[in-house]
């Protein structure tokens, strides 16, 4: 982008959304006094209705989905989430003695009660699918290798994605069936949340149902866990000869110490493979969104770690200011990124927001509306011009105006952009004139 006159300026918008930049051009005006002009033009190609993304939810069910998220948690003067065992020791419910959520909601029933709106609004515009980590465990003595198990074919796929579906109807009724499969998976019993937490097998097992290197449809993981990776059996340290680069998450620490032992390896911190699953991923441009849910994630190594997975993923949270990112981070304003990266939950409302967030970020822009910098506004409405496809186009109540920000489109010429499609997009170039 050049002027060739200090009076002159091209400026260039860019559309939000489902629109793709074109090109630029600049018009000089040979300047006449006492009037220099100047003139913007924007062209950009919409494809409004974009294919909708292939959307694969990644979920934590290992065991500690079962703590209270609210453990101290008082009402009419009782500890709700606590009780007695049958020799009168206090405990705080768990995995193997179940909270009563009515009264003491779990992170996996907080998650349950977030994820039912997030499903329904977004629904329409995605192509969604579910699968749990570890692989699921039936079995009342599963061993520590099943326990660690990785997300595998079979019924670790609770829900595929729907690839032959497309339209706004079937894709919310395939959400709302997604939701009722999550929904069932109970809190307490047989089939509720179990075992460890294998991410960096389970990311690249999810890897393998989604499209590689794809053309127009996006492909995402949404990774929502509880709890620091572990449980793979090859991490590059141990607890025995590398006890401080292991950082072992299991209790007793002891486990990892013990050679030979089934958490000598799979009890470490698996942060560096769990990365490097999300970064081989993105190479085959599938991208991956990482929300943190409960106390592990918020504390300790657990930012560090998620940290480095949402950055790797290509959808690590964005910010113009330090508002943006919430209360206790900041927005290095050069960048536009927060400083966690991740999206971090403690209970129901905190997930419904993160989940909210991630919802706008999946629906299409406006592609009935080009914003113009208010460099780039013309002096006056009638110093406007707008080519649709290389044709000009009058402004009018079934065409386009100007409004403060930019020019917005109505009527039936609305409702061509809104139809394009990527095989059939429609070019527009806005010609703005201003007096300097």
């Amino acid at each position: 982008m050049r002027a060739k006159s200090p009076s002159l300026s091209a400026m260039l918008a860019g559309i939000i959304g489902g629109a793709m930049l074109a090109g630029c051009q600049t018009y000089d005006f040979e300047p006449v006094d006492p009037l220099a002009i100047a003139q913007t033009t924007i062209e950009t190609v919409i494809a409004a209705r974009g294919s909708k993304p292939d959307v694969m939810l990644l979920v934590d069910t290992s065991g500690s989905m079962t703590k209270p998220v609210e453990p101290e948690k008082i009402v009419n003067g009782v500890k709700v989430c606590h009780g007695q065992d049958e020799q009168g020791r206090d405990y705080v419910c768990d995995e193997d003695l179940p909270c009563n959520t009515s009264v003491c909601p779990t992170r996996w029933s907080e998650l349950q009660a977030a994820m039912a709106p997030f499903l329904a609004e977004s629904g329409k515009l995605v192509r969604f699918g579910l699968t749990t980590y570890p692989a699921p465990i039936t079995s009342t003595s599963a061993t520590p290798v099943q326990l660690c198990a990785a997300a595998s074919a079979g019924e670790s796929v609770r829900v595929a994605i729907p690839t032959t579906l497309e339209s706004d109807d079937d894709l919310l009724a395939h959400a709302k069936n997604l939701n009722t499969v999550l929904q069932a998976i109970p809190n307490g019993g047989a089939n509720r949340p179990r075992g460890g937490t294998p991410t960096s097998g389970s990311l690249a097992f999810t890897g393998s149902l989604l499209t590689t290197n794809p053309k127009d449809r996006p492909q995402i993981i949404i990774l929502l866990t509880d709890g620091l990776p572990n449980c793979n059996a090859d991490n590059e340290y141990n607890g025995g000869k590398n006890p401080v680069e292991c950082a072992c998450t299991v209790v007793p620490t002891t486990h990892c110490a013990v050679e030979d032992g089934t958490y000598y390896q799979r009890g470490c911190l698996d942060k560096n493979a769990s990365v490097a699953a999300v970064q081989a991923l993105k190479a085959r441009e599938i991208s991956t969104i990482v929300i943190g849910f409960g106390a592990e994630t918020s504390a300790g190594a657990g930012p560090q770690v998620l940290n480095e997975m949402a950055r790797a993923g290509g959808f690590a949270r964005t910010c113009r200011a330090d508002i943006d990112c919430g209360a206790g981070d900041t927005c290095d304003v050069a960048t536009q990124r927060c400083g966690r990266a991740f999206y971090q939950a403690g209970n129901q409302v905190e997930l419904g927001a993160a989940l909210k967030a991630i919802s706008e970020q999946l629906l299409p822009g406006e592609p009935c509306y080009i914003p113009l910098d208010p460099s780039q506004m013309p002096s006056d409405p009638a110093l406007i011009v707008v080519y649709i496809n290389g044709e000009r186009t009058l402004g009018g109540p079934d065409s386009w105006s100007v409004v403060d920000t930019g020019v917005r489109f109505t009527g039936s010429t609305c409702a061509r952009l809104e139809a394009s499609r990527p095989e059939a997009p429609v070019s527009v170039e806005v010609r703005a004139i201003r007096e300097l």
